[in-house]
């Protein structure tokens, strides 16, 4: 079970599948809107908090059997891209533009990003990409406020 939850149902095993995990998000997020689904901050904060509960779970007990945060890991990418457009009002260009900045940010991890990796087990794991995430969804609000997005 906690495979399946860490590679994000096989995606963690696909070639670039952290890319990959993180377009399935921004898919998801759009099919989910575009779906009518609609919610609500609170339940935002929920749903956040659980992706992160479990995602940390599952990264920690599959450590054991691949080593410190393995490729086959991608349940950090969608929960960092999750962070990323968390409140951010959905549109193409935003999605977009979110999944530019936080793979940026999660592939060349400035800002300190690097030295999540350094925490222990799951947490560290997780850590990184919440933290690109964070620095992705703050840019975006930045852009949304100022009328470049």
């Amino acid at each position: 079970m906690f495979k399946l939850i860490a590679t994000v149902l096989g995606i963690g095993y696909a070639k670039g599948g952290g890319t990959v995990a993180a377009v399935a998000c921004c898919l998801g997020l759009y099919l989910a809107q575009a779906g009518g689904v609609v919610l609500s901050a609170g339940q935002q904060g929920l749903l956040t908090l659980a992706l992160l509960a479990l995602g940390t779970l599952a990264a920690q007990r599959v450590e054991s059997l691949w080593g410190k945060d393995s490729y086959r890991v991608v349940i950090d990418e969608v929960a960092g891209m999750w962070v990323g457009m968390l409140l951010i009002p959905l549109t193409g260009p935003r999605l977009l533009a979110g999944l530019v900045l936080f793979r940026f940010f999660d592939i060349v991890k400035p800002l300190s990003i690097r030295k999540m990796e350094a925490l222990p087990g799951g947490v560290g794991v997780m850590m990184d990409d919440v933290l690109a995430g964070l620095y992705t969804n703050l840019l975006l609000h930045a852009a949304v406020r100022l009328g470049y997005l």
